[in-house]
This record gives structure tokens, C-alpha cells and sequence, in this order.
């Protein structure tokens, strides 16, 4: 199934890209999709699914857009 996956701030470093479709096979979890993409699974982050925030248990399914950055701090 194709998701697309869009990766903000200096994680786009570590999986090489900003933003792609992305092919992973069905039952394919948050974090199994993280895994598969390169990114270092120690690296505190935020996660979203179509905009809402998920667990790195939670299921993907075909068509969802997936955003990834890093936690930031500040205001």
C-alpha cells in the first residue's frame, strides 16, 4: 500500500528525504513504517496520521499521510 510520508526538520537528514510516497506491505504499524524509512528509533518524535497524532502501534492503512518531526520546545 502506498502512504505518503512527509519528514520535517533535521530528521529529513537521516531518512534522505522531505517528502515521498512511500510502498509498505498491509498491517504496516507507525513505527514499523519508521523503521523501514531509516530513521533511528531512540530519536524523540511526533507522529501524524491525516493531522492527528498517533501511536507507534497504530495501523496504517492505504492513502494516509504520514508526518514526522522532531519534539521541539520553546514559544
Amino acid at each position: 500500500m502506498k502512504i505518503q510520508v512527509k519528514i520535517i526538520g533535521p530528521l529529513m537528514y537521516a531518512a534522505g528525504f522531505s517528502e515521498k510516497d512511500v510502498e509498505v506491505p498491509a498491517g504496516t504499524t507507525v513505527e514499523g513504517l519508521i523503521a523501514s524509512i531509516g530513521l533511528p528509533p531512540e530519536r524523540p518524535r511526533i507522529v501524524t496520521r491525516n493531522g492527528c497524532a498517533v501511536a507507534p502501534d497504530a495501523l496504517l492503512a492505504e492513502g494516509d499521510k504520514v508526518a514526522v518531526s522532531p519534539i521541539y520546545s520553546g514559544g
